[in-house]
């Protein structure tokens, strides 16, 4: 896909930007350890906020950069490049998410309250869609909000709720209305979490971190107003605010998988992994399926800039990726052999270890073995591996459910 000059230019001044805003020997966020990638991220996010880039899509009277979609995707690739975060963990919720859901069905006194403090960082917000009933299928949710005189009472339960220990804000599906359809009746309220009704219980994973929680909601409040969309109609916004997730990520995953690709190169060809033919194979059919990623990515990104929102095309993307991410975790302790029996050295960090570890990261058996792990849920989150055929089987290729 060849760039029109205007285009061109602007990936030009990205660069500069990132050269005069980086350090001279900056390898990526991925050399540092985790407390220092934390700290640095949350310095950059300031360093992003005074040059407008931290809400790159958003108008300008709302502290955004008014960027183009294609100017948007330029930005996740430059700096998925050079290996630094686009914002904090939270900010994928706050900004990619709800600030973009908001712009799209939020009123005036909506967008001209929440915006601003999500640019400042007050605000950080969390999703609270899944249930322990309610995963893949979402549409069964049964948390459920009454209206009581100005204000929403809830009750109920949310789970695999990332980064709800570091947000003070959460949007929540809910249902108001217990009596309609399972896809009606249901509204997506914005509800402050420092309150007694809320409760935040840490969910441990096999790696050993926390960025899951649970999150009970037992008598909590918020204001009538702070529904988005219509009351009864938060199924079009909830589907709205999931398309966000897809803008971009179709060009930029395929960047970091090949990144951690050639990481995984340099682990064989030191080991001497490389010269045993079995792994050899493994390691082309790896680069194989990183291209498989790239021509998806780049079709899917060419639908989106033709103004087509993710549809159920997306379903192979997701598909490919979390199952991909899988094998080449597995294929990395493969190839350390005996040294992947113990996780010794850096670990990889929170913010990006749902798919691959951070640009520049070494290869530590830590890094691989966490990588692994997490891996296993690759196909669980974000629908799972067989939601994902079916939608393949039934929207694309026209069998019978």
């Amino acid at each position: 896909m060849n760039e029109p000059y205007e285009v061109d230019a602007f990936r030009e001044r990205l660069r500069s930007f990132l050269k005069r805003a980086l350090p001279a020997d900056w390898q990526g966020v991925g050399t540092l350890e985790p407390a220092e990638a934390e700290r640095f991220a949350e310095d950059w996010r300031v360093t992003l906020r005074e040059e407008g880039l931290l809400a790159p899509s958003w108008p300008r009277e709302y502290g955004g950069a008014g960027l183009t979609e294609h100017e948007q995707v330029i930005l996740a690739e430059e700096f998925a490049h050079a290996g630094v975060p686009t914002g904090i963990a939270n900010d994928g919720f706050s900004i990619s998410m709800l600030g973009n859901t908001l712009l799209a069905w939020g009123t005036d006194a909506q967008k001209d309250h929440f915006l601003p403090r999500i640019i400042s960082g007050e605000d950080r917000w969390c999703q609270g869609y899944s249930e322990p009933g309610a995963g893949s299928d979402l549409a069964r949710l049964s948390t459920k909000a009454e209206l009581v005189g100005d204000e929403w009472v809830i009750n109920g339960q949310k789970i695999w709720t990332t980064c709800a220990h570091l947000a003070n804000w959460i949007f929540v599906l809910v249902r108001t209305d217990p009596d309609a359809p399972r896809h009606r009746g249901i509204s997506l309220l914005l509800v402050p979490m420092d309150q007694p009704g809320v409760e935040v219980r840490p969910i441990r994973n096999m790696g050993g971190d926390a960025e899951f929680n649970e999150v009970y909601f037992t008598d909590a409040r918020c204001p009538a107003e702070n529904v988005v969309g219509d009351v009864n109609g938060g199924w079009h916004v909830a589907m709205t605010l999931l398309g966000f997730e897809r803008g971009e990520s179709a060009a930029v995953m395929p960047i970091m998988f090949r990144t951690e690709l050639e990481r995984l190169f340099d682990l064989a060809r030191e080991n001497g992994a490389a010269n045993v033919a079995s792994m050899r194979e493994r390691l082309v059919e790896a680069y194989i399926s990183v291209e498989i990623m790239r021509f998806l990515g780049k079709d899917s990104l060419a639908r989106y800039l033709a103004g087509h929102a993710p549809g159920p095309d997306a379903a192979v993307n997701k598909l490919f990726w979390s199952e991909y991410n899988q094998l080449t975790s597995e294929l990395a302790v493969d190839i350390l052999d005996a040294e992947g029996l113990e996780a010794v050295g850096r670990r990889p960090t929170n913010v990006t270890m749902f798919q691959t570890d951070d640009v520049g990261a070494p290869n530590s058996s830590a890094s691989w073995i966490v990588s692994l792990m997490i891996s296993r849920a690759a196909t669980i989150y974000a629908g799972t591996s067989e939601i994902q055929r079916s939608i393949i089987g039934e929207k694309l290729l026209g069998l019978p459910r």
